[in-house]
């Protein structure tokens, strides 16, 4: 099986949108992600990689996951094209070009790309994606090349209401 864990972050500062990338997590938003994060930890999820998108939000909130699941933030990936963006398709095939010796990959970035992502890869999907939203989808697989739209089974979304 393999595991793809889509995060969309964590809530921001509402201004700066005039320098959208670099626009930070409020406090609140820190305060979500970490609670998503411990949550995760006591679930025993453990990343082989975080991707995420370079913008400040967004890789902030990779950071806290990362300290909450001990993984080293220095290894947090950054692709430019979650925030720029891209298709759903070409999200596919970032997928499917991840070595299959990964088993539980992270990906951190922003609606309403995110959202079509999650809705592109389940089978079903009928919720939304609120800031710092994390759905782990689930596929039959021993290979990630295998990891096709309408193939993914959801294994779970935490959101921060749940822990309010």
């Amino acid at each position: 099986m393999k595991r793809l864990i889509i995060v969309r972050h964590a809530k921001s500062v509402h201004y700066g949108y005039d320098d959208d990338f670099n626009r930070d997590l409020s406090e609140r938003g820190e305060k979500d992600a970490t609670k998503i994060g411990k949550r995760l930890f006591s679930m025993n999820i453990q990343p082989d990689i975080m991707v995420s998108s370079p913008a400040t939000r967004a890789l902030k909130t990779a950071r806290i996951f990362a300290g909450a699941l001990g993984y080293p933030s220095g290894k947090i990936e950054e692709n430019p094209d979650l925030y720029h963006g891209i298709t759903s398709h070409e999200f596919i095939g970032l997928i499917q070009s991840l070595p299959d010796e990964i088993g539980v990959a992270f990906y951190f970035g922003h609606n309403p790309a995110f959202y079509y992502f999650v809705n592109s890869l389940l089978k079903h999907f009928d919720g939304e994606m609120p800031t710092c939203s994390t759905v782990a989808i689930d596929f039959d697989t021993d290979s990630w090349v295998n990891a096709s739209a309408r193939n993914g089974i959801k294994g779970f979304q935490l959101v921060p209401k749940m822990f309010k």
